[in-house]
C-alpha cells in the first residue's frame, strides 16, 4: 500500500452537491446504528453518508504504504478466469419486487435480450401493477421457451416467484418462517436480533440539541450511542449527552474540527476520528485534515492522536478513517496510513514506489480491506486487497474491471465491493454493480447488477467506505428498491421494498419486505441476522423503526414517532437521506452532518436542530 504526495493545491472542503437539505448541505444516507451515522457524516471533502464527493485532482506519481509485490497478469473481469468478459447488456427491468435474472459469472453466456413493449407516447398513465406483472410473465415465458439459455445456466428448479410478506406486525419474530429457494425463511435465517419491542411502541420527543452558532458551513459528521450516552460531533469537540435526558455528560475538546469519523467502534465503545490541526478562522474557513485520534465514548477522553508525513514537510491529509480488526486506517488523496488501535503506534504510512500505487482508502469491520490505485493518471487500475491488519501485506486481491475509477467497500467479511463500471450508473448513486469476492482467495464469487432505476443504494463517488441504504448479513446483500406507486396509485401513497440477493450465486430471494403504502423503507444496520430499518413516513403520520426478520422478511414495529404537526415538523426538518439515523433499545436519534449559519425565520416550525431523540423509554 503506497501513496503519492499531496497535490500542490488542495482545495478546501466543499459541501457536496445535490439538493440542499433544510439545515445542512446535502449528503448521503444515515449510518448504521451504534456507529458513525451514515450516512455517517461525510469524511473530509465528502457529503453525508452516501453523498457524491468531488473527484480528487490529478495525482502525482509516487505511491504509499507497503510495497506491492510484482503481480501476475490479471485475468479479465470474468469468472471463471479463463473465460473472457461479456459486454454489459442493458435490459428493461421487471416490475418492482419481481426477481432479477440470476447473475451469471462473467464469461458465461447471457440470455438474449427480450423486447418489452414501451408505454404509449404522449404521457399516458403508467401501467397498473397487474399489467406489469402480466408483461413480466410474458417475458419470463419467452425466456424459458424461446431463450432456453437463462434457465439452463441459472440452476433454478422453478420460475422465480417474488412474494411480498406484508407490512409491519407486532409479532416479535415477524411470524412463521416462509419456505422458498434462494435463501428463504425455511433455511434458518433471522430471528436472532437483540432489538425487540418494549411494552409500548409509541415514542415521545425525548430531547433536542440546538445547532451551534458558526460563521460558515461546518461539518459535524459523526454520532454514536452507548448504553448511557448519545455522542455527537460539536464545534472543535465531541460531546456526550445523557441518553435519556439530553443533558451534557462530557465534552472532548479538540485542536480543530472533526473532519471524518468511523462507522465502526470497538466492543467497549472506542472509535477513531479525523480532526484538523487548528481551529478554523475567517476568511479561509478550513484547515488541513491530518490528525487521527481514538476516542473513548464511555469516559469522554481522547486516548491518543497521531499524524504522519505525506512527503516533504507536509503532513498527510486524510478524508476518511475506519477501524478494522484492531487497526485504525485512514486514507485520502495523499495515500493511506494505519495505527494500532490500542496504542496509536504507526503501522504504515505513505511511501514512494515505482509502480505509482497508493491506497485510496480502507474498509473496516471484521477485517481490513484496501482499495488501491496504480498507474499513471488517465491509465490507472483499481485493485481491492484483503490486508493483514498489522503489517498491511495483501493476503489476497481482486483487480476491478476496466472502466472502474473508484470502488467502495460495503463489507470486509464477507467481502462486498460496489462500483460504477464504465459510468453506467448516471443517477448519482455511484453503483452499477456489487462484487461478492472471496477474501481468502481474491476470486469473484458473483456479480450483482444494481439497476440505478430500480434500487436506491448509494456510495460516495470517490469514497471507499461511504455507502448507505445497503446491508450485508447472512451471506446476503440487502437493497431497497426505488420509490414507486402504492396499491391505490394515488398521490402520496408511494412505497418501496427491501429485497435480498445471495452473495454466493447472485440470486434474489423470493421474500421481500414491504414498506406499505405511503412509507419508504431505509435499511440502517444489521441486528444479528435481522435488519433494522427506518420507515420514512407520509405527510400525515410519524416515522417507524422496524426489525425485519431475515428469513421471512416480515417487519416488527419497534418504535413509532408522534404524528402531530409539531413533532412531524421536527422529524422532517432533517434531510433524511443526508442525516445520521441511529436506533437502539427503544431510542431513535436523528442528527445532521453540517452546521450552517442560522437563517432568519419567524416560525418555530422552521427551527433547525443539530440532533433530536425520540424514545419509548420512561
Amino acid at each position: 500500500m503506497t501513496q503519492p504526495p499531496p497535490p500542490p493545491n488542495q482545495p478546501p472542503n466543499q459541501p457536496p452537491g445535490g439538493f440542499p437539505p433544510p439545515n445542512q448541505p446535502p449528503g448521503g444516507y444515515p449510518p448504521p446504528a451504534g456507529g458513525f451515522g451514515a450516512p455517517q457524516g461525510p469524511a473530509q471533502g465528502q457529503g453525508g453518508f452516501g453523498a457524491p464527493t468531488p473527484p480528487p485532482p490529478p495525482q502525482g506519481q509516487p505511491g504509499h504504504g507497503y510495497p506491492q509485490a510484482p503481480q501476475a497478469p490479471q485475468p479479465g473481469y470474468g469468472y471463471p478466469e479463463q473465460q473472457p468478459p461479456q459486454p454489459y447488456q442493458q435490459s428493461v427491468p421487471p416490475p418492482y419486487g419481481y426477481p432479477n435474472q440470476p447473475q451469471q459469472p462473467y464469461g458465461y453466456p447471457t440470455a438474449p435480450q427480450q423486447h418489452v413493449p414501451a408505454p404509449a407516447p404522449g404521457g399516458g398513465k403508467k401501467l397498473s401493477a397487474q399489467a406489469q406483472i402480466v408483461i413480466a410473465a410474458v417475458v419470463a415465458v419467452a425466456l424459458i421457451v424461446g431463450g432456453g439459455i437463462w434457465y439452463a445456466n441459472s440452476g433454478a428448479d422453478t420460475p422465480p416467484d417474488a412474494k411480498t410478506t406484508g407490512g409491519t406486525t407486532q409479532s416479535p419474530n415477524g411470524g412463521a418462517d416462509g419456505g422458498g429457494s434462494g435463501g428463504g425463511g425455511g433455511n434458518g435465517l433471522g430471528g436472532n436480533g437483540k432489538e425487540k419491542p418494549g411494552e409500548k411502541t409509541n415514542a415521545r420527543l425525548a430531547f433536542r440539541v440546538d445547532v451551534p452558532k458558526v460563521p460558515d458551513t461546518t461539518p459535524v459528521d459523526g454520532s454514536w450511542i452507548t448504553d448511557k450516552t448519545f455522542v455527537k460531533t460539536g464545534i472543535n469537540s465531541v460531546v456526550g449527552y445523557d441518553i435519556d435526558k439530553g443533558t451534557v455528560a462530557w465534552t472532548i475538546p479538540l485542536p480543530g474540527q472533526v473532519c471524518g469519523a468511523s462507522r465502526h467502534t470497538t466492543a467497549d465503545h472506542k472509535v477513531p476520528v479525523l480532526f484538523e490541526e487548528k481551529k478554523r478562522v475567517a476568511p479561509r474557513y478550513y484547515q488541513s485534515c491530518n490528525q487521527v485520534g481514538m476516542l473513548d465514548l464511555n469516559t469522554g477522553k481522547l486516548l491518543w492522536s497521531a499524524s504522519v508525513s505525506g512527503g516533504g514537510d507536509e503532513k498527510a491529509r486524510f478524508s476518511e478513517v475506519t477501524l478494522g480488526a484492531g487497526t485504525v486506517a485512514a486514507g485520502g488523496t495523499d495515500g493511506g496510513a494505519a495505527f494500532d488501535a490500542a496504542t496509536g503506534k504507526v503501522l504504515w504510512k505513505p511511501q514512494s514506489n515505482d509502480q505509482n500505487c497508493y491506497d485510496m482508502g480502507y474498509g473496516g469491520g471484521a477485517g481490513l480491506v484496501a482499495v488501491r490505485k496504480c498507474g499513471k493518471y488517465g491509465a490507472q487500475t483499481v485493485t481491492v486487497q484483503n490486508l493483514d491488519p498489522k503489517s498491511g501485506k495483501p493476503l489476497s486481491q481482486f483487480k476491478m474491471p476496466q472502466g472502474v475509477e473508484y470502488a467502495s467497500v460495503v463489507s470486509s467479511k464477507p467481502l462486498v465491493v460496489a462500483a460504477n463500471v464504465g459510468d453506467a450508473a448516471d443517477d448519482g448513486s455511484s453503483i452499477s454493480d456489487f462484487f461478492s469476492i472471496d477474501e481468502k482467495t481474491g476470486k469473484l464469487r458473483t456479480k450483482i447488477t444494481a439497476n440505478a432505476d430500480r434500487y436506491a443504494a448509494e456510495c460516495g463517488s470517490t469514497s471507499v467506505e461511504e455507502c448507505s441504504q445497503v446491508l450485508v448479513g447472512d451471506d446476503r446483500l440487502y437493497l431497497p428498491t426505488e420509490e414507486h406507486d402504492g396499491s391505490t396509485g394515488e398521490y402520496g401513497d408511494e412505497t418501496n421494498e427491501i429485497v435480498a440477493f445471495s452473495l454466493a450465486d447472485g440470486k434474489m430471494a423470493p421474500e421481500k419486505a414491504d414498506a406499505g403504502d405511503g412509507y419508504v423503507l431505509m435499511p440502517l444496520r444489521m441486528d444479528g441476522g435481522d435488519l433494522i430499518a427506518y420507515k420514512v413516513p407520509p405527510y400525515d403520520k410519524g416515522g417507524q423503526l422496524v426489525s425485519v426478520h431475515a428469513g421471512t422478511m416480515k417487519s416488527t414495529l419497534l418504535l413509532e414517532t408522534p404524528s402531530d404537526k409539531a413533532n412531524r415538523s421536527i422529524e422532517t426538518s432533517f434531510s433524511i437521506t443526508g442525516a445520521e439515523l441511529l436506533y437502539g433499545d427503544g431510542r431513535f436519534f436523528i442528527s445532521g452532518t453540517y452546521a450552517n449559519k442560522p437563517r432568519e425565520s419567524g416560525s418555530t416550525l422552521d427551527k433547525k436542530y443539530l440532533a433530536v431523540s425520540f424514545s419509548t423509554r420512561g
